[in-house]
């Protein structure tokens, strides 16, 4: 693989080979199951580069090759969904008799897939509190066997000290898998500062367009093969349609990622002065309780944040989000326009308790002119007013 000094022409350029496409730029999607072989001797012996569609193809390697890049990992395999990525992650490094420490304020489908999956396979799993650090040795068992964290957690934004965490457990020979959608390795290296498997649902920002479904798991020397070898025993696959377009996204990511911190922090600080928020969560905030550890592990922030409102009614806040006409109301985040959602952390918490007044409202802010996006909450927040009680 050609070797680039800057990211922007990592992300411009990496696996771009005109030569092996008829002297396209892009590499086309490769669809298709099987692969001929000239003779039966070359089917034996595997000489070819490509043997058949599930193992490898010309759209898989160019994605691969890149995130390889990009992640600073050993190797990458893709998902057909990020939840797939984050379990595939979890089974590849843990199994039946050992203990897996997941972060409390986790993505809700991973708590779900470990207290029922996991624990159908004989996996002991335990819940800690994101904001413990090094205090994670307290949290160790002997058969403890990785330690699962989400770097901001993707409701409430805490952000995890992953060099801490990642010393106590290589000190006692654990693995740290890392969750890094928000960041991205363009803002966060995970594997750098610790991790050994590092996860993210292309789906958002290596997508970008919403228009895709995709999961990426990259991994340190150290958690490669077993990644890799059970990637392959699944028979994972990612469609050559979902994975070109992720190729495609990659090469914006820095511009829009670009974008949607500079809204996101202009957004996030108009929040602060209003009287109906009790409290912004955005790590790049001053006021975030963890903004000294995102200074200094971070180089950027993403579009995803959350605000509480004062106490008011149900009716109130759906109020608030049913009369914006520029943010849509709907899960997922990472594509080029502006999200909305309410949600409750405190059901799926047992490690930390959440307990406030009013409602959480998370928002992802798009591409779109910030200040077209507050007159637009200015709207919601004058209906929010008028039901407020």
């Amino acid at each position: 693989m050609k070797k680039y000094k800057n990211v922007q022409t990592l992300l411009a350029h990496a696996s771009i080979e005109p030569e092996q496409h008829h002297g396209f730029v892009n590499t086309p999607v490769y669809r298709g199951s099987t692969v001929a072989f000239p003779t039966c001797e070359s089917m034996r012996e595997g000489r070819q580069k490509y043997t058949y569609g599930r193992w490898n193809n010309p759209s898989t390697e160019a994605l691969t090759q890149a995130l390889q890049q990009l992640e600073g990992a050993e190797g990458t395999v893709l998902c057909p969904s990020g939840l797939s990525a984050c379990t595939t992650a979890i089974l590849s490094v843990v199994g039946t008799g050992d203990h897996l420490l997941i972060a409390d304020n986790v993505y809700s489908p991973i708590r779900a897939f470990c207290e029922q999956v996991g624990r159908r396979l004989g996996i002991e799993v335990s819940f800690y509190d994101p904001t413990i650090g090094a205090g994670i040795i307290d949290f160790l068992k002997p058969n403890t066997k990785a330690i699962y964290t989400e770097s901001p957690g993707s409701l409430t934004l805490e952000i995890q000290d992953i060099p801490a965490i990642a010393k106590v457990a290589h000190d006692h020979d654990i693995l740290v898998i890392a969750d890094n959608t928000w960041g991205t390795p363009l803002y966060f290296p995970s594997l750098e500062l610790g991790a050994d498997l590092s996860i993210m649902a292309a789906t958002k920002y290596i997508v970008g367009h919403s228009d895709a479904v995709l999961g990426t798991v990259s991994a340190s020397k150290r958690a490669w093969d077993s990644l890799k070898r059970f990637h392959f025993n699944m028979g994972l696959f990612a469609s050559p349609d979902d994975v070109t377009l992720a190729l495609r996204g990659m090469r914006t990511l820095d511009v829009r990622l670009e974008r949607h911190y500079k809204n996101a922090t202009i957004v996030a600080k108009w929040l602060e002065t209003r009287k109906e928020v009790e409290a912004v969560y955005y790590p790049a905030l001053e006021s975030h309780p963890q903004h000294q550890l995102w200074k200094r592990d971070f180089t950027g922030a993403s579009g995803l944040l959350s605000f509480v409102t004062k106490p008011s009614t149900q009716a109130a806040a759906d109020a608030l989000l049913d009369s914006l006409s520029l943010f849509s109301i709907g899960y997922s985040w990472g594509g080029f326009e502006s999200l909305a959602m309410i949600a409750d952390p405190k059901p799926v918490r047992s490690a930390t308790s959440w307990e406030v007044d009013g409602h959480l409202v998370r928002l992802h802010i798009g591409l779109e002119d910030p200040s077209d996006l507050i007159d637009d909450l200015e709207k919601g927040f004058a209906n929010f007013n008028l039901l407020r009680g």
